[in-house]
């Protein structure tokens, strides 16, 4: 199953995709309210309206298949880590903490985007996009959950695009923290939610999802992996997100950049150049993701923001006062 949201002129659509054809989910409920029911209440509802005419996809446009309570990106692939690193950080590396756990951070749920939507970046010489799988999950939700029942807990899958200003990235991580402001102005999510029975086919022996990611710019490919290079699979991923905290319906659980060229920084560390180049005004990020569809971005005109004040010392102040 495919779950999705769409315009249809003034009207927003939420419901299944079944074949070329929108349908609505009964009762007018929102893909919000299928997540929090679980799958096995988005099966009965499927059979429900799979045989209604809905309403043909290109007569829609699609919008991010959900509206996400929280995201967390992790960052699981380790030679996304090694390559990016340079270029942000300046120095080629995998510290040994990356091994210990599954780090992510929160971005933010508020600029999210849909397929074929143009990101509006903020003013940057680095403008980058990072090639994701995320997990969404489903039903109650909880808190300290095994790795068994986190993977329960997840729904279903969709294409996650990161877009990332490296400049912004590489001085607000230098105060150890972020990334925050290099990366919060856009995430795309889409083009709609494939449930995770309908990937459990690609599923190894470890649990690990073996599906082909790739990344084309303005038609040129860039980058693939195979998402089962992540260090840990999904499952663990959500249920180190639940230690000592809760995860809910519509969480989003970013896998973090796939290697082998997911992002450009990658690329650019590996090389010492920007090589490729980043990202302009009017470039088409497209991704490819095996069982699950495309997702297409363009770059819109950067934003000049309203200027900012450097910090005042108050230290010195105090200094001052104390003579």
């Amino acid at each position: 199953m495919k779950l999705a949201r769409w315009e249809d002129g003034p009207d927003v659509g939420e419901g299944f995709v079944v074949g070329g054809r929108a349908v609505p989910f009964p009762d007018n409920l929102t893909v919000a309210e299928v997540l929090a029911q679980g799958l096995k209440r988005a099966r009965d509802l499927f059979a429900q309206v799979k045989d209604d005419a809905g309403r043909p996809l290109d007569a829609v446009r699609l919008l991010a298949p959900l509206v996400p309570a929280s995201i967390r990106d992790f960052v699981a692939f380790e030679e996304h880590v090694e390559g990016v690193s340079a270029s942000v950080d300046g120095k080629s590396e995998v510290v040994p903490e990356w091994y210990q756990a599954p780090t992510f951070y929160f971005t933010n749920p508020h600029t999210v985007l849909g397929p074929d939507e143009a990101v509006s970046p903020p003013v940057t010489e680095r403008l980058d996009f990072e090639l994701e799988v995320a997990a969404v999950l489903g039903g109650p939700g909880g808190s300290n959950l095994d790795a068994a029942d986190a993977g329960a807990a997840i729904f279903g899958y969709t294409i996650m695009n990161d877009w990332s200003a490296r400049d912004i990235q590489s001085r607000e991580m230098k105060v150890r923290l972020g990334p925050a402001k290099g990366k919060d102005f856009g995430t795309s999510l889409g083009p709609w939610i494939v449930t995770a029975d309908e990937l459990e086919p690609f599923l190894d022996a470890d649990g690990f999802l073996a599906v082909r990611a790739e990344v084309h710019v303005n038609g040129e490919p860039v980058g693939e992996d195979l998402v089962s290079n992540m260090g840990w699979p999904f499952p663990e991923l959500v249920a180190y997100a639940s230690r000592n905290s809760k995860v809910v319906a519509g969480d989003v659980f970013g896998s973090g950049t796939v290697g082998n060229g997911g992002c450009l920084g990658e690329l650019w560390g590996r090389s010492g150049e920007l090589n490729p180049p980043p990202l302009q005004e009017g470039d088409e990020v497209r991704m490819v993701v095996e069982g699950i569809g495309e997702l297409t971005g363009t770059v819109d005109p950067a934003v000049v923001p309203p200027a900012l004040p450097r910090a005042r010392s108050r230290s010195r102040e105090r200094s001052r006062a104390a003579v």
